[in-house]
């Protein structure tokens, strides 16, 4: 019977602490079990894009506090062929999903394209409201001296004469 406890809470922990490609792990303290864990992410479609997102992991708390961290940046090529594989929606589309807890939280990175600016922006959200908000945080990489610029006549503002 305590094998199966044992074993029944070793699973439970497991399934809380998501399934991140971990590449830091930074402890709060001796006398917590929170600890800052930090996972690179590579976008599906887009190889040339790492994301790092650090984020709270509360060991044997039934669930993870929302507050994250992302800064993405060029790691490798990027091509027009990988823009075109995109959603360039407003909305863009999830790249990442992490489950958080069993009380149906999950940590997000959604990709949305800003055409005019031709800039790649990451946005990371938790999708339960936490003491009224919704925390989020949002990282940008610019195609400018990539493959997938494209020169465009730039408009030049004109100081107002009045």
């Amino acid at each position: 019977m305590k094998t199966i406890v044992c074993g029944g809470i070793g699973l439970l922990v497991g399934l809380l602490t998501g399934c991140g490609d971990d590449v830091g792990k930074v402890s709060l303290g001796w006398f917590t079990t929170k600890d800052v864990v930090i996972d690179a992410i590579t976008d599906p479609k887009i190889a040339g894009v790492t994301c790092h997102v650090s984020r709270i992991e509360a060991n044997l708390n039934l669930a993870d506090p929302s507050d994250m961290s992302i800064a993405c940046r060029q790691t490798g090529p990027i091509t027009k062929a990988d823009i075109a594989t995109i959603d360039k929606s407003k909305s863009g589309e999830v790249v990442f999903s992490e489950s958080l807890s069993v009380l149906f939280k999950s940590l997000k990175v959604r990709r949305i394209y800003d055409s005019e600016h031709q800039t790649l922006l990451y946005l990371s959200y938790s999708t339960k409201e936490t003491n009224g908000s919704h925390k989020h945080a949002l990282s940008s990489v610019p195609l400018w001296r990539t493959q997938a610029w494209e020169e465009r006549p730039h408009t030049v503002m004109q100081p107002d004469k009045s």
